[in-house]
């Protein structure tokens, strides 16, 4: 599992029968910067991942992939390798708030 912001969206007419309404979104994973210790900073990688929240572009979200991303009522029979499973309210690092939902 590991932290995400949503920044884009996929749309696909044609695809398999399962997936038709499942809401694609672009995200990218986020890691504690290693230096300062006080902000969440980018890899730089994106995925696409299915959304079963309504999250939107500009939220931090919970990803999960592999076999797991199929383990949720939701997704149990889609072909899918990443599912947002989580809106992040907070993210509290040493002591110190690095993402507050409700700041930014």
């Amino acid at each position: 599992m590991f932290v995400a912001k949503v920044t884009g969206s996929v749309v696909s007419t044609q695809k398999v029968e399962s997936m038709t309404g499942h809401k694609l979104l672009v995200v990218e994973p986020y890691r504690l910067d290693e230096e300062k210790r006080h902000a969440l900073v980018t890899t730089g990688r994106t995925f696409i991942a299915v959304d079963t929240l309504g999250s939107g572009e500009g939220d931090f979200v919970l990803i999960t992939q592999g076999s797991s991303a199929r383990l949720t009522p939701e997704t149990k029979t889609l072909p899918i390798d990443a599912v947002i499973i989580g809106i992040v309210d907070k993210v509290h690092i040493d002591k110190q708030t690095v993402f507050s939902r409700q700041e930014s």
